[in-house]
């Protein structure tokens, strides 16, 4: 492929696509192969379908399945320019990039990013010690507020003490399910 045109804002964003119905996973795949395909490592970072453990119950016996936090989106990580963007738009299970009025792609703030929690977050982007107090951002306890007891640095989680039901109770969450105070 041609050089691309390098023009406007050279820093990589996140972007939300709508995915055609149900083609999340082929959407995924076919923008992998876009990619390889026309070497563009260098403008197109990552792309992602955030997906969440659920616990169904079927017949009686408790089962964990991944399930879509965002049907019928993914996220990408890209550098834009008209080039990509045409190209990104016209990859099959790809329906359009959400935009504004003008019909540009409308980045993601860096509080979406992290609500969404498409980038891993290191306990230096926390800033974060044993005995702070946090946020829970996401998860059944999504709003409570609790106390750091432990910090598991090898597994990116952390151990928090939380009031629930006037007593406390101590949970285990990841990295980028707090903030904070």
């Amino acid at each position: 492929m041609e050089e691309m045109e390098k023009t406007g804002d050279m820093e990589a964003k996140w972007y939300i696509l709508q995915t055609q119905f149900g083609y999340e996973s082929i959407a995924y795949t076919s923008l992998k192969q876009l990619v390889e395909l026309n070497n563009l490592q260098d403008y197109i970072l990552d792309f992602v379908v955030p997906e969440e453990e659920e616990i169904v119950e079927r017949n009686g016996k408790k089962k964990i399945v991944m399930r879509k936090k965002f049907p019928n989106y993914l996220f990408i990580k890209m550098i834009y320019t008209k080039q990509i963007w045409f190209l990104v738009k016209n990859t099959r299970g790809i329906k359009d990039f959400c935009s504004g009025y003008d019909g540009k792609p409308l980045p993601m703030s860096d509080e979406e990013v992290k609500r969404a929690q498409l980038e891993k977050v290191t306990i230096e982007d926390l800033k974060v010690n044993v005995g702070d107090h946090i946020n829970i951002l996401s998860g059944p306890l999504q709003g409570f507020i609790g106390e750091i007891k432990e910090i598991k640095v090898d597994i990116e989680k952390v151990k928090v003490s939380v009031m629930m039901f006037g007593r406390e109770t101590t949970v285990e969450l990841d990295f980028s399910q707090i903030e904070k105070l």
